[in-house]
C-alpha cells in the first residue's frame, strides 16, 4: 500500500480541475497545467478531492500510484502558488543581468553566456546586488530544470566556493595546499 498514493489531493479554491481522455487539466491564477494519466491507475474527482487508485495489484500499477498522486499535487500547487528556486552567484566579477527574455551571465569565461528564458518561467534578480537569481513558475519540473541548467554553467568549486549554487545548498569546503 502506497503511503503517498492513498491520500486524496484537496482541490484549492479558484482551481478548475477536469479529467478527460487520459489528461488531468488544472486551471488556476498562474496558468494551466496538464498531467498525463496512464491506464495503470484510476483518477477520479469527487466533491473537491482528487483520488488516485491502482487498477490492479501489478507492480506497475503500484509503482505509478504514488507517482501519479504526486504529479497531480504538484500541478494543483503550481497553478495556485507556483514554485521558486533561488540561486546565488559567488565570485569576483561574476554577475547576471536580465535583458528582455535573455539572462546574461558573466562567470569568468572569455565570453558572456546568454541563456534564453523559456516560456512559463520567470527569472528575477533580487535586490541591488546581482548575485541572487530567483527562478519561478507554475511547473515544478520546468523550474527545477531551468535552475539546474543555470547552475551547470559554473558549478561551485570546493576550495574558494566560487560558482553558482542553490541558496539552501551547502558546499563542503576543502583546505588548500600547505607550504
Amino acid at each position: 500500500m502506497s503511503r503517498v498514493g492513498k491520500n486524496p489531493v484537496l482541490v484549492p479554491d479558484g482551481v478548475d480541475v477536469s479529467i478527460a481522455s487520459g489528461l488531468l487539466i488544472a486551471k488556476g491564477k498562474l496558468g494551466e497545467q496538464t498531467v498525463p494519466l496512464t491506464d495503470a491507475v484510476k483518477v477520479s474527482l469527487d466533491d473537491g478531492k482528487v483520488t488516485v487508485t491502482p487498477v490492479d495489484e501489478s507492480k506497475r500499477a503500484r509503482s505509478l500510484w504514488g507517482t501519479t498522486r504526486s504529479l497531480v499535487y504538484n500541478a494543483l500547487c503550481g497553478v495556485t502558488d507556483g514554485f521558486t528556486k533561488k540561486l546565488e552567484i559567488n565570485g569576483v566579477g561574476y554577475r547576471a543581468q536580465v535583458k528582455g527574455k535573455v539572462l546574461n551571465l558573466q562567470l569568468g569565461y572569455s565570453h558572456d553566456i546568454d541563456f534564453p528564458i523559456p516560456e512559463g518561467v520567470n527569472i528575477v534578480l533580487e535586490g541591488d546586488r546581482d548575485g541572487v537569481i530567483t527562478v519561478s513558475g507554475a511547473s515544478k519540473q520546468q523550474v527545477g530544470q531551468v535552475a539546474s541548467k543555470i547552475r551547470s554553467f559554473r558549478t561551485p568549486e570546493p576550495y574558494k566556493g566560487k560558482g553558482i549554487r542553490y541558496s539552501d545548498e551547502y558546499i563542503l569546503r576543502k583546505e588548500g595546499k600547505k607550504k
